[in-house]
């Protein structure tokens, strides 16, 4: 799909919402990651899988400040984009996806919208190094962004409340995000000892299964989503690591080991 085929639905500081016209009462909101170019907003991402092979409509967020959902026009901007989407065609089923920042904005968005379900692909838990520790990856962007923040961890819902959400991480440099997540009822966690940060969504796409991953999430079939992970190399968190592992408490406090 190229980019002269998307309509601009919503420009509200540095958030810029995208529409992808289609058919079908599920809709598909994908938020970019951070992009190559600094200067420039970040291009839409997961076009392809969101947009699906039947064509269904989809939204993409991108945020040129890459505040991780932090923007003060953030819950705005999906709101309007979501208010005129209903004027536009009838919506049953809302899913958000997203890579890396992506991801995290789309955990944030589970806390603005009405969603259907989440898929978040190497997600930060959080930019703040009392809640992660040690991290310089994104620190060029992450120590612009003002504070106080309104999302300092990713948030996931209550037990048994809200979306579907299914979580993504390569073990190989995202071990500490991965361990910091929670797990209530209500989330699958799955990890790839063998993928890194950076690889893991290009390997799901490399794969064949970046596709059905958001069409088992969609459906909320967890044994089509289970079965493609699984053949993508990854599997539930509880069969690589053990159930203490996990640093953080479902309010999502961090603590050093």
């Amino acid at each position: 799909m190229t980019r002269a085929a998307f309509e601009t639905l919503i420009e509200a500081g540095p958030i810029r919402v995208l529409f992808a016209p289609g058919t079908g009462s599920d809709l598909v909101i994908s938020f970019s990651s951070i992009g190559r170019r600094r200067a420039e907003m970040p291009p839409p991402e997961l076009v392809g899988s969101a947009i699906g092979a039947a064509g269904r409509p989809a939204l993409f967020v991108s945020d040129i400040s890459r505040s991780w959902g932090n923007a003060p026009e953030f819950p705005e901007a999906l709101q309007a984009a979501m208010a005129e989407i209903h004027k536009r065609q009838p919506v049953e089923c809302v899913t958000a996806i997203g890579f890396s920042m992506g991801a995290f904005c789309a955990l944030a968005a589970g806390r603005i919208l009405d969603l259907h379900a989440i898929v978040a692909i190497s997600a930060q838990y959080s930019i703040l190094r009392r809640h992660i520790g040690p991290e310089t990856r994104w620190r060029y962007w992450t120590k612009r962004v003002p504070r106080p923040l309104a999302f300092p961890v990713a948030p996931l819902p209550r037990a048994g409340q809200g979306p579907q959400v299914t979580l993504l991480h390569g073990l190989r440099d995202d071990l500490a995000h991965a361990r910091a997540f929670a797990t209530p009822a209500g989330v699958d966690h799955f990890l790839f000892p063998a993928q890194s940060h950076s690889d893991l969504g290009q390997h799901l796409k490399a794969s064949g299964q970046l596709g059905p991953l958001i069409e088992a999430a969609i459906t909320r079939d967890r044994r089509a989503l289970s079965r493609a992970m699984r053949r993508a190399g990854g599997d539930f968190r509880a069969r690589i690591l053990p159930p203490d592992a996990s640093l953080a408490s479902t309010e999502g406090t961090y603590s050093q080991p």
